[in-house]
């Protein structure tokens, strides 16, 4: 009798409003040319609902872009003998060329530290850097000098307060990718997020490849590398040649 009753009230409790994601791109492929200065990506969506939103939990979003990862190695200097060297290195497993993570609020208030751990969502939580303690003493502090080296490039952002949010329905938001792109998949996540924590996510692609002269450069490189070295050469000896030649010109 008890169990009946109670299964009876759940059913009369009003059913959470289920949120989704309906998100789009304004393009979803980047071609690299000889001419490539970055490009600029648009992400737009909107909130879907089967009922009104909850009251008192305002909706936050956020949006990060994640270019292609690859391990990397960090190097630190120190003085020996009065000249600066690399003194010590520690090897990264894993972290992107590029990353951005863009909100609608500072991170702190919108996002907890345990969803923050759960979905990789800022850029120290995507780095991954497995045995790095091993290699070398303050490990942590290779891993900011990353960070640090790469903001600088403006391969690595945070724009918080640039997720424009409208009726607590429609959401939007600009990326610039730098002209030093690395070909590959650049992953695409959105969240939307209450009381600091993860009600719906989704997952959108942007391919980016080279074209033209810079693919066939790139695929030289890739498969022959011993001609691409020749050509190499031989281009560098010519373009060597006409700036003698013109500088001769210019002199007589």
């Amino acid at each position: 009798m008890i169990r009946a009753l109670a299964l009876l009230f759940v059913v009369a409790l009003p059913a959470a409003a289920q949120e989704v994601i309906v998100s789009g791109l304004s393009q979803n492929r980047v071609s690299i040319t000889a001419d490539f200065d970055g490009s600029e990506i648009l992400i737009y969506g909107a909130v879907k609902r089967d009922s009104p939103p909850p009251d008192g939990a305002p909706l936050e979003v956020i949006v990060t872009v994640e270019g292609p990862s690859a391990p990397v190695a960090v190097r630190r200097k120190g003085r020996v003998a009065g000249i600066w060297v690399n003194n010590a290195s520690v090897r990264i497993d894993s972290a992107p060329s590029f990353y951005a993570v863009a909100t609608t609020g500072p991170l702190k208030h919108i996002l907890s530290d345990v969803d923050n751990l759960r979905y990789g969502v800022t850029i120290e939580r995507v780095i991954r850097a497995i045995g790095i303690a091993s290699e070398a003493d303050r490990a942590g502090e290779f891993i900011l000098a990353l960070l640090r080296v790469r903001t600088e490039e403006g391969r690595y952002r945070v724009l918080e307060g640039k997720v424009e949010l409208s009726e607590d329905t429609l959401f939007r938001t600009d990326i610039v990718l730098p002209a030093n792109l690395t070909e590959g998949e650049y992953k695409v996540r959105l969240f939307l997020l209450r009381n600091k924590r993860v009600v719906a996510s989704q997952e959108r692609v942007i391919g980016v490849r080279k074209e033209g002269l810079e693919r066939f450069v790139f695929n030289l490189a890739q498969e022959q590398p011993l001609l691409y070295g020749l050509v190499s050469l031989v281009l560098a000896a010519l373009a060597g040649w006409g700036a003698s030649a013109a500088f001769r010109l210019m002199r007589g």
